[in-house]
């Protein structure tokens, strides 16, 4: 079992990504590591992700209390936002928010990441809605993201950043590189003359292999609380389907699977 130590130490590594790939700017940007059900690793308010050691990481509780912090430092003031995420999700094990320039300027212009354009995006990541604004380090932003937390693993928070989440912390620190990728090759596409969107029976088999592939999370393919609305692709309803592929699709699917799994390097 990984120490705290080596976990503080991989927080202060993923500090130095976000800030090394522009996701974050000065002493933007919040990361958490779930320890048990009452203790959790934060990065403290107010210094560069960047620049971080193991000393300057907090230890707090399920109620975002301080449990252990050296002196000078003190948990982000964001840490409600991650401790409404690990309430409802007790199948989270880490917390990320950055504020990535490309999926940032969605958050600030209003638009969902949402459009179907390649399949990467459309399997490991899934949707990616706004959750409603809300002051920072007040309860209005949990209290805003919850509603999105059953049915989704990425949200970007309007006029704020994006948050990602997953089982640890590479995972979610993974994701966010998803959502930052996906978004500037929305962007770009956009410039180009716009995206071309698959279609909905192609969205379908793409959210059928990746029920196949067993990946975790609470991708909406199984159930999408937007369904037919501006947070959701255009699956045709096939956000809501548990049946199996027809049996004609069959050799389709497990080529595309085979395709996507090289691709995600399995």
């Amino acid at each position: 079992m990984v120490n705290e130590f080596e976990i503080k130490k991989q927080i202060c590594d993923i500090g130095k990504r976000i800030y090394n790939r522009n996701m974050v700017a000065a002493n933007d940007g919040n990361i958490s590591v779930k320890l048990s059900d009452d203790e959790f690793l934060c990065t403290p308010t107010g210094v560069s992700k960047g620049f971080m050691t193991p000393e300057y990481i907090c230890k707090v509780n399920a109620k975002g209390e301080v449990i252990q912090a050296n002196p000078g430092f003190r948990p982000s003031s964001e840490i409600k936002m991650h401790m409404r995420v690990y309430q409802k999700r007790p199948d989270v094990g880490a917390v990320v928010h950055a504020h990535p320039v490309y999926a940032t300027s969605f958050a600030i212009a209003g638009i969902p990441l949402t459009q179907p354009i390649m399949p990467e995006a459309v399997i490991a990541l899934g949707c990616v809605p706004i959750a409603e604004y809300g002051t920072p380090s007040t309860n209005e932003i949990p209290d805003r993201l919850e509603k999105y937390l059953p049915y989704y693993d990425a949200v970007l928070l309007e006029s704020h950043g994006a948050l990602t989440w997953s089982v640890d912390l590479l995972a979610a620190y993974l994701k966010m590189e998803s959502v930052e990728f996906y978004a500037q090759l929305l962007y770009q596409s956009k410039v180009l003359g716009g995206p071309k969107e698959f279609d909905k029976e192609t969205v379908q088999r793409l959210y059928e292999i990746r029920r196949q592939m067993g990946l975790p999370g609470k991708h909406p393919a199984n159930l999408c609380l937007n369904k037919g609305g501006m947070n959701c692709h255009n699956c045709g309803g096939g956000c809501g389907s548990t049946d199996s592929a027809p049996e004609a699709d069959a050799e389709l699917i497990a080529k595309i699977t085979k395709q996507v799994l090289e691709q995600l390097g399995k």
